[in-house]
Order: C-alpha cells, then sequence, then structure tokens
C-alpha cells in the first residue's frame, strides 16, 4: 500500500509534529509532503525522510515569514500531486485536510483543529493589540474567505480523526462531519515518576505565544504568592519578562530531560489557556505530578478533578491563583496520577490508529466531492 503523509508545515517539534513522528514511525516508507520545512527544526525520523515542499519553500524568507504567506496556502496545498497514493494520511492545524485526492484513494485526516484563526480566534492572532488596527481590518477578510474554503474543502476527508472531544465538537460545528476520537500519543515510557522530592515551585512548558495565555500564569502566581519556572521560548518573551516579579523565572528552551526534571519536582503543572488536547498536562501526570488548568477544553479528557488536578471555574488569574493554593495545600496520590496519563500511550495510540486504517481501507472509496 503506497501510503502520503501530509503535514501543515515543519517549522518545530509541538504536539502536531508529536503526532506526525508517530506516523512516520508506523509508516516508515511513507513519502512525506509539507508546504514548508525549516531543516534541523523537527526530530531526526522525520529529518531523515525526503520532504517534499510546496511553493512556498520558494519565496523569500521561509523559516521566518511563511506565516505571511498565510493567503498563499490553499493554492499551494491543491498543487500536490498524490494520484499514485492508496492512503493519504494528514496532520492538519490549518490547510493540510484540504489536499486533493483522486477518487480511489483513502484520505484520513487527523485533525489536530479546524484553523483557530479563521473560525474563532481570530482576535488571538490578528486583533489590533496583536497585529495592529491596519493590518488586523486587513487581515479580517481575508480569513472570512479562508474560513469559506476550509469548510468548502472539508468534504475531501474520506474519515475525520479528532484529538479530544473539544476537537471533534469544533468539526462537526465547522465542517458538519463526524469523527472518531483518538487522543495523541504521550511518551509514557520517557516521563515517568523518577525519585525526585517536590520543590516550592508551579511549573509552565510552553511556547510563548498569545493563544497559550501565559500571562494568566504569572498574574496567578502573584495573587497565590507562589513561585513559578517557565519553560519554553517564543516571541511573548519580553512582555511576560516585562511583567512578572522576581518570584518568576524564565528558563528559556530546555532538553526533554531537563523538563522531566522540572515536572517531577514541581508542586503542579499550570495549563493556563484552553487546549485542543494539551500534551503538557499528559506528560506532568505521567511524571506523577497533578495539574491546575480551567475546565475547559481538551483538559476535560485528560485531567480528573480533584484526583490527578484541580480544574478552576474560569480563565481568569482570580481562579487559577484559587487552584493554585488547592494543589499545593494538599497531598496527591503519584501512582493515581500516573496511571491516568497511561492511557495516552504511544502503543494505545499506534493500535487504534492501525485498526482505523483496516477499517477505512475496507470500506468502498466513494470521493466526496
Amino acid at each position: 500500500m503506497k501510503i502520503a503523509l501530509i503535514h501543515d508545515w515543519l517549522t518545530g517539534m509541538r504536539g502536531g509534529e508529536r503526532a506526525l513522528l508517530a506516523f512516520c514511525e508506523l509508516f516508515p516508507d511513507a513519502d512525506l509532503y509539507t508546504l514548508v520545512q525549516v531543516p534541523g527544526a523537527t526530530d531526526p525520523i522525520i529529518e531523515k525522510r525526503r520532504v517534499r515542499t510546496s511553493l512556498i519553500q520558494y519565496l523569500p524568507f521561509p523559516a521566518r515569514l511563511y506565516r505571511h504567506y498565510l493567503p498563499l496556502f490553499p493554492i499551494a496545498v491543491e498543487q500536490f500531486d498524490l494520484d499514485r497514493y492508496d492512503l493519504v494520511l494528514s496532520t492538519s492545524h490549518c490547510v493540510a485536510k484540504s489536499v486533493v485526492v483522486p477518487g480511489h484513494t483513502r484520505h484520513i485526516c487527523y485533525c489536530l483543529t479546524p484553523m483557530r484563526y479563521a473560525w474563532d480566534q481570530f482576535d488571538a492572532y490578528f486583533g489590533p493589540d496583536r497585529v495592529g488596527p491596519f493590518r488586523s481590518r486587513l487581515m479580517r477578510p481575508i480569513m472570512a474567505a479562508m474560513a469559506r474554503w476550509d469548510r468548502a474543502t472539508a468534504g475531501r476527508v474520506h474519515r475525520y480523526l479528532a484529538i479530544s472531544q473539544y476537537v471533534a465538537r469544533r468539526i462537526a460545528l465547522y465542517y458538519n462531519r463526524e469523527s472518531t476520537i483518538v487522543f495523541p500519543p504521550v511518551d509514557t515510557t520517557f516521563y515517568t515518576t523518577g525519585e525526585a522530592t517536590v520543590g516550592d515551585y508551579f511549573l509552565v512548558v510552553s511556547a510563548l505565544v498569545p493563544y497559550k495565555r501565559v500571562e494568566l500564569a504569572i498574574a496567578a502566581a502573584r495573587r497565590a504568592g507562589v513561585r513559578l519556572r517557565i519553560g519554553g521560548d517564543g516571541p511573548e518573551r519580553p512582555r511576560l519578562e516585562a511583567m512578572a516579579d522576581d518570584g518568576v523565572t524564565f528558563l528559556g528552551s530546555a532538553t526533554n530531560e531537563e523538563i522531566r526534571t522540572l515536572y517531577r519536582s514541581a508542586i503542579a503543572t499550570i495549563l493556563p489557556g484552553e487546549e485542543d488536547f494539551g500534551i503538557v498536562p499528559v506528560e506532568s501526570q505521567a511524571c506523577g505530578r497533578p495539574v491546575v488548568a480551567p475546565g475547559c477544553g481538551g483538559i476535560l479528557d485528560t485531567v480528573i478533578h480533584d484526583e490527578t488536578g484541580v480544574l478552576v471555574d474560569n480563565m481568569s488569574d482570580v481562579s487559577l491563583a484559587e487552584g493554585l493554593r488547592r494543589a499545593a495545600a494538599r497531598s496527591w496520590d503519584s501512582a493515581r496520577i500516573r496511571a491516568n496519563a497511561e492511557r495516552f500511550s504511544r502503543d494505545r495510540f499506534a493500535r487504534e490508529i492501525m485498526t482505523i486504517i483496516d477499517e477505512t481501507m475496507a470500506s468502498p472509496a466513494r470521493p466526496r466531492c
């Protein structure tokens, strides 16, 4: 069976790239297509592939400016020639799900989320306070057109897989399609409890970008009077450092081993924003440490309130601070927390994906549009 893997872009190693990595391990001979690739930015297993890129790769400074070419993404992704493949597996949070496949080819989309900035999170990415009033006004009709195209091409997928119940509801709302939930793979063999002693700090592990809402964690830590360590980097770091006090330590980019040590010694890991799934909370639980987060989005699939973490009522620094106090004031059963994380193992992911592929390939290849 000839398989093609489609991914939006390869510019870093985030949650979507971890799912792609799992597909690369499952299908070592599959061809890989992406809009743009930054060499050295992802896992060596991905880097070893012969990657076929789009016209975006040949525009000026693609590694730095690829997001500026967003209006060209629909044209670029539709140019991939997929006629020789029996199965297309896309990992999509932008346009990968909209590749054009021939009638005999099954297309399974592992949907990380429908395009956030085109649907319900425009202001978080392109609001006046983010990009300025002029650019915000310019981007609004462009994103509206992207949303129309996104909906119009939803039928190009034979079967949707959602990473959480939250994403499944978004797929139903924006694409009018049913989906099967397959939770992302988490390396629960690497992230383990260890022998570390719990320290005196809370932890955030995150890219420092607007929608992660790291400023809420900083404000909540100040309000609760607790220490906070932040692992990760990104364009928001100068702004976040300016608002932080002496109780906040910015660690920058860290290795997986360093992050694991931080998890093991934290009072709890904070997830301040709404996530489609959230790998970090599961990694923290795999290390035996609880999570404090607003009770919305993908966290409802991964954290059990008052057993493996504290879910607060709303996304505010006041609620989050109360959650931090509650987490610090009680003891936690690390074995129970670890057991919850084991539901999201890589082996489980592989089994579920292979079952779905077998089912899909056995069904009639009826093109949806």
